[in-house]
């Protein structure tokens, strides 16, 4: 799902269009499913000749065969609607149309026939005024009459009518192409001045009820939601939001670039400044961080009871942690010697270890636990399916009792599928204690026995 930004109405028109067609060259164009229209506002600018007072929001899946979409919850309106006068055993009712939707002036014989009123006699044809059928069969509308499910008015002396009960309909209702029901944008600024005590960091931030709204229709509680423009946060705000209303285990992943700040211009001094205020760098990435830490702790203050996970782990793209074999034909000693340790200056075990997780295919938000064992610091990540000793140095003295440790913490983890334990290759003090290393592993059921 895609969402245009604020602009005037000649823009905003040929803002669609692009999103649409860049959309369906990704998604193609047979798997567009709606254009929404959102009124942001509850009046059109007074500036304009013709005012836009709504967005749009191009509604895409990923394969028009299997498009599953939410029901939009009723409201409390809607469900009072529903009514049970005549204290009918299956519940609340309204009355509904018997008269069936004639389609090109088709007209069937059999369902012409009158409906008597069982308690005074009175004969109903399907339309006093021209032909028409009924929406049942003459027997159906037997069974109907015998359980009490048609209705023919107040006194008993109406026209027929079905009742429809709220125990046998949909648990909400379609959505429509206008939302006119979500916030208005200025409730994304009211947002910010709530969680930042200022609504000038963010210019124009999308309302967490409007995204929320995006969630129910197209999310299931399990799902990841992907918001590849993160701007304020917004989306991360709302899903957080939709799980403490709901239950949901949803989770999100946000992308925005560490987009530099500029105190000298006016649009952006306020965010500037309150990223001096909290001692990070000018970047929007930073705001956007700081934006979800309040969120969660607003929705955790808001909802005591929500037992959710409200934190998240931010993730920079950089170069690969494992230097490059780039061997220098006219001078292969020295590119030897330089080749001896294989991890970059600098890298962290943090670094390592997450390059692992992209490599193995793994979550990047599994569970990680660490332990000492004979003074090595030994990371456990999923359970045990992989295990890393990123020590610097293990000297042959040292295999047997690292080796051991290594064994018993993974017969307590007991992980589900095979697990993958990863070295350091240059801490090793010879191939010796590698290989004796590797052997223990093995003779207890650890095969993937790596070294970088």
């Amino acid at each position: 799902m895609l969402q245009t930004g604020h602009t005037p109405l000649l823009t905003l028109s040929r803002e669609i269009e692009n999103l649409r067609w860049i959309a369906s060259e990704i998604f193609g164009e047979e798997n567009f499913v709606a254009q929404i229209l959102w009124k942001k506002r509850s009046t059109p600018p007074n500036d304009k000749i013709i005012g836009a007072n709504h967005d749009y929001i191009a509604l895409f899946c990923k394969s028009s065969d299997a498009v599953i979409l939410n029901l939009k919850e009723r409201s409390q309106v809607q469900i009072e609607r529903y009514q049970n006068p005549d204290n009918h055993p299956k519940g609340q009712w309204v009355p509904g149309d018997l008269m069936a939707n004639i389609k090109g002036g088709r007209y069937v014989e059999s369902l012409n026939y009158p409906i008597v009123n069982p308690k005074t006699g009175q004969q109903h044809m399907p339309s006093e005024t021209e032909r028409g059928n009924w929406r049942f069969s003459k027997e159906k509308i037997g069974e109907l009459l015998s359980r009490g499910e048609i209705y023919f008015g107040e006194d008993g002396r109406g026209r027929p009518k079905l009742k429809r009960f709220l125990c046998d309909v949909k648990a909400g209702v379609t959505y429509s192409t206008i939302w006119d029901f979500v916030p208005f944008n200025t409730e994304g600024s009211s947002e910010m001045q709530e969680l930042f005590g200022n609504s000038s960091v963010f210019e124009s931030p999308k309302p967490v009820g409007l995204l929320q709204e995006i969630l129910k229709l197209g999310s299931s509680n399990d799902d990841v939601v992907l918001d590849f423009f993160a701007g304020s946060g917004s989306t991360g705000h709302a899903v957080i939001a939709q799980n403490s209303r709901d239950s949901g285990h949803r989770r999100y992943i946000l992308v925005q670039l560490p987009e530099p700040l500029d105190a000298s211009k006016g649009e952006q001094k306020t965010a500037a400044d309150y990223c001096d205020q909290l001692g990070k760098l000018r970047t929007i990435a930073e705001l956007t961080k700081e934006r979800l830490r309040r969120a969660g702790a607003k929705v955790k203050a808001n909802n005591p009871m929500f037992a959710g996970d409200t934190g998240f782990r931010v993730f920079k793209l950089d170069t690969s942690n494992i230097c490059a074999w780039n061997p220098d034909s006219d001078n292969l000693e020295q590119t030897l010697f330089d080749h001896e340790e294989h991890i970059l200056p600098g890298r962290t075990e943090a670094d390592i270890v997450y390059e692992l997780l992209l490599k193995l295919g793994l979550d990047l938000c599994v569970p990680i636990e660490s332990r000492t064992i004979a003074g090595k610091t030994v990371g456990a990540i999923g359970g045990g399916v992989l295990l890393t000793c990123l020590a610097e140095h293990i000297t042959t003295k040292e295999v047997e009792a690292l080796a051991q440790g290594i064994v018993a913490w993974h017969e307590e983890l007991a992980p589900a599928s095979d697990t993958t334990c990863v070295f350091r290759d240059s801490a090793f003090a010879d191939d010796v204690a590698k290989t004796n290393l590797a052997a223990i592993l093995e003779q207890h059921g650890i095969q993937n026995v790596r070294s970088l």
